[in-house]
């Protein structure tokens, strides 16, 4: 039960149990840094991209055939980002023409790890999770 408006979120009501972890989060700074990074994890493109990265380094290309449906101009934004984040690195080989690895840092390989375990259990769970759809779709409001 609220009995401070200010103390709660719009739309969301602090319990007895509430634990102060939130605002502990948000007295750090550290709120926006998670929201920034879970919207990155979030992004379709970019987790696809780590998956494959933590198979192997590849090549722009190869990068492309192997995540199904990204454009040319997606990846490009999509590693970049992930450049940025530190999450793979970008090796320019000087030949004629010039070769351009990818590849997870060890910042990106400790993403890996969760991201795999999210993907697991995602599709050891998706018929139920379907099933789950389904029956609420279905119900009459």
């Amino acid at each position: 039960m609220v009995t401070n408006l200010a103390d709660a979120q719009e739309g969301t009501a602090k319990s007895r149990r509430h634990t102060g972890v939130t605002a502990v989060i948000e007295a750090s700074g550290a709120c926006d840094a998670v929201t920034d990074m879970l919207s990155r994890v979030g992004d379709k493109w970019s987790m696809q991209v780590v998956m494959k990265l933590g198979e192997k380094s590849r090549r722009f290309n190869e990068l492309r055939r192997a995540v199904e449906g990204i454009s040319q101009r997606m990846l490009t934004r999509t590693l970049r980002n992930l450049e940025r984040d530190g999450l793979i690195s970008r090796t320019v080989t000087p030949t004629v023409p010039p070769r351009v690895d990818y590849a997870l840092t060890p910042l990106g390989h400790s993403l890996w790890g969760p991201v795999m375990r999210l993907s697991t259990w995602v599709l050891e769970n998706r018929s139920e999770i379907e099933a789950s759809r389904s029956a609420y779709d279905t119900r009459e409001i």
